[in-house]
């Protein structure tokens, strides 16, 4: 199942010029100039968020740190959006509600929209590229889960066993860490270029965000 919700705001307009053709004896029209490459890549980034994954073992504190970067990266009118991955069935319509017994009955997507709220079920999985790319209209995407993905990450360390992550996660462009961990982290990971935060210095991660935007979106697969 997806589930789709955003709530209306204004988005970003990329124009492409056009030019007219003045022939002798011929009608004028307007006619549309063939995009250069340096255009096509300018209208990618127009449309294209920084995606910065958050992951980490239950319980390390994914969804409170996901929770403390938006009100930061929302500073200065940038939008934010959050994708989180969930290993098991849910339902996130209610009993008795229209849209449950639409679903209910067969439906296998319904929309509901209102003047400030849109959401869309669909009784399939997406995968995270698909997602994102439903995102494109955002500044930001941060993602809560799908460790094997390849976007850039900041991986948490709050116990001992949350160590292996390091090894087998790819991309890591930051580690929060909890203070109990703290003396293990350079031992455990010696070439680790990645930058070390404490798990409460949410301003460091999200100014790492701000400062390397460009990163997070070149990395966007």
């Amino acid at each position: 199942m997806r589930y789709l919700s955003n709530s209306t705001g204004g988005g970003r307009l990329c124009r492409r010029k056009t030019s007219k053709q003045n022939v002798p004896g011929v009608l004028r029209r307007r006619v549309s100039l063939p995009a250069t490459p340096a255009r096509d890549n300018d209208q990618a980034a127009c449309n294209k968020p920084a995606v910065c994954q958050i992951v980490g073992y239950k319980n390390s504190g994914k969804t409170s740190l996901v929770c403390a970067l938006i009100p930061l990266l929302k500073q200065g009118g940038k939008r934010v959006a959050v994708i989180k991955h969930d290993g098991h069935e849910y339902d996130m319509d209610h009993p008795g509600t229209d849209t449950w017994k639409q679903r209910k009955a067969g439906a296998m997507a319904v929309a509901i929209t209102s003047p400030a709220r849109t959401s869309v079920i669909e009784e399939r999985g997406s995968s995270l590229s698909e997602l994102i790319t439903g995102f494109s209209g955002y500044d930001y995407v941060l993602v809560e889960g799908f460790k094997q993905e390849a976007y850039p990450k900041i991986v948490l360390v709050r116990r001992p066993e949350d160590l292996e992550l390091l090894q087998n996660t790819r991309n890591i462009a930051a580690i929060a860490v909890w203070e109990q961990m703290i003396p293990y982290i350079h031992s455990a990971v010696p070439q680790q270029q990645a930058q070390v935060f404490q798990i409460n210095d949410t301003a460091g991660m999200a100014n790492l965000l701000y400062q390397q935007r460009s990163n997070f979106q070149n990395s966007n697969i």
